[in-house]
């Protein structure tokens, strides 16, 4: 899964988050339609390159491929791991006005071994951190850090490598200091509960935030003070036995992502493996274009975003390679 120059792709939107974006370009969101828009992504010629496994939503993970092969053998032929999505989604947190607690626990096990069956290999579970000046409370985040450690320790039990996510979100006007401060206070407690619930850290996979500026905040930080502080968090709060450490794109553009990315690996030698796991920032520029039929041109497009988050992640990206045509 931190294979070198690979990462990995998110495709695990829910029904409701595809069909708004499919209606952002006039596509009619369907079974169908959301099944070939997934499978001209998996099909991209050589996309086995750059990714080593793809994180399905359960429509996705449970249909045949328009040829009626699985969608999972699909994956598979192309060199890539499939995942699962295993939670059901952020609700509000009670007693906690504007915050939110990450459900799906109920019945978690016995779908964690269907999912196996069907030919899963990892999962992944989110927990979602708004900041403010009062947000995150302590409450949110211990709770969600206990959610994570239960799904973490039960997909294991499994035999299914968990992606731990706790996204701290960039919404809002928080500098970049308020990330590290909430960041810090998050993985701190998030590892806290995984050893509480003997969760085996060499078998996980961490997704989480860059220590970034929120997105309305009127000072922007550099990627050097990105990759700075982001680094000296995850150095202080991630144990070395952690493998791997596959960031989110979390609302950045390709672009963006990539150039924090990249200034991260070039930072010098860490105990872990650092890639991504992007979903926006690797899906988008294909999906402008795919509009329901163009899969050569949106193959295309996709590719080439690959190649460039393959490159930041291993500290060979160039930003002028982006106006190159393949």
């Amino acid at each position: 899964m931190v294979a070198p120059g690979k990462g990995i792709l998110a495709v695990d939107e829910s029904t409701k988050t595809c069909t708004k974006r499919f209606a952002e370009h006039g596509i009619e969101s369907t079974e169908t339609s959301r099944r070939d828009y997934r499978e001209m992504m998996f099909r991209a010629p050589g996309i086995g390159e750059y990714v080593s496994g793809a994180i399905l939503y359960d429509e996705t993970i449970r249909q045949d491929a328009a040829d009626g092969s699985r969608i999972v053998d699909v994956l598979k032929e192309a060199g890539i791991l499939p995942g699962i999505k295993v939670d059901t989604g952020a609700k509000p947190l009670v007693g906690a006005a504007g915050e939110t607690i990450t459900e799906g626990l109920d019945g978690l096990r016995s779908r964690l071994a269907a999912y196996r069956e069907i030919g899963a290999r990892f999962t992944k579970w989110r927990a979602v951190l708004r900041v403010s000046d009062e947000m995150p409370s302590r409450y949110c985040i211990e709770t969600n850090a206990h959610a994570l450690g239960r799904y973490a320790a039960l997909a294991q039990e499994a035999g299914l490598v968990p992606i731990v996510e706790p996204e701290v979100l960039m919404d809002g006007a928080h500098d970049i200091e308020r990330c590290r401060e909430i960041t810090s206070e998050v993985l701190r407690t998030t590892f806290e509960e995984l050893s509480a619930q003997r969760v085996m850290l060499e078998g996980i996979v961490l997704k989480p935030n860059m220590v970034i500026a929120g997105s309305d905040c009127s000072r922007q930080a550099t990627s050097d003070e990105i990759a700075e502080m982001t680094l000296a968090t995850l150095r202080e709060f991630v144990p070395a036995n952690v493998p791997g450490i596959a960031f989110l794109s979390g609302g950045q553009t390709g672009e963006e992502a990539c150039t924090n990315l990249n200034a991260m690996v070039r930072a010098g030698e860490l105990p872990w493996e650092l890639t991504y796991s992007f979903g926006r920032a690797l899906q988008y520029p294909g999906l402008e274009i795919w509009g329901g039929s163009h899969s050569a041109d949106a193959q295309a497009a996709l590719l080439h975003r690959a190649r460039m988050s393959s490159q930041a992640r291993s500290g060979g990206y160039v930003s002028a390679e982006e106006r190159i045509a393949d």
